[in-house]
């Protein structure tokens, strides 16, 4: 299929994705159109299939290239269970603010996924979330934790964390470092740390 005449694929490529994830973000999946995605872009509505099969497999795309990104850019720390969920902390809370839309998306736009794309997604997800719940479980090990359930307390520190990405504005009052150091005093009272 011919590209639409003054485009170029290295760069037509990841306008669409920046213009779907925005438009995505703001407005919902189900209200986007690939004629709003393509009048962003500056191209046809045709121009699009060039780049993506459909909405739905835009869509895909972005959610799981954010989880391999995720993944690939997550490194457990030697040391302490404290000292990893410390870290663990710091990285969640900067990485979401980094790619707040796409963060956005992982929770908001799941329902939209066909099964077999939910799965692939839920299964990227489940990694991440086994990296926080191992070291929540050697915490627990080591005496240093107190949880009850350490995949419910997984689940409601990754929610915590990303809650930031809904109140968060660049310039606010408090810089990321500082959020980052309230955030960690919070999360070591969620699992019982001393």
């Amino acid at each position: 299929m011919a590209r639409t005449q003054g485009s170029r694929a290295d760069v037509t490529g990841p306008l669409i994705r920046t213009h779907a994830r925005r438009l995505f973000a703001r407005q919902g999946y189900a209200a986007v159109s690939m004629r709003q995605i393509a009048s962003a872009v500056g191209v046809q509505a045709g121009a699009l299939y060039a780049y993506t099969p459909d909405k739905q497999a835009l869509l895909f795309d972005l959610l799981e290239s954010h989880m391999q990104e995720l993944l690939g850019a997550w490194t457990d720390v030697p040391g302490d269970p404290l000292a990893r969920l410390e870290h663990f902390v710091r990285f969640h809370i900067d990485t979401s603010l980094d790619h707040a839309d796409t963060v956005f998306l992982s929770y908001m736009e799941l329902r939209n996924l066909t099964p077999k794309n939910y799965a692939r997604i839920a299964a990227l997800r489940g990694e991440y979330e086994a990296a926080l719940e191992a070291i929540l479980r050697d915490g627990m090990a080591a005496g240093l934790m107190r949880i009850d359930d350490a995949r419910l307390a997984t689940m409601a520190l990754i929610a915590m964390l990303t809650g930031v990405t809904n109140w968060y504005r660049e310039g606010g009052r408090l810089d990321r470092r500082r959020i980052g150091d309230i955030y960690w005093g919070l999360a070591r009272g969620a699992v019982g740390a001393d």
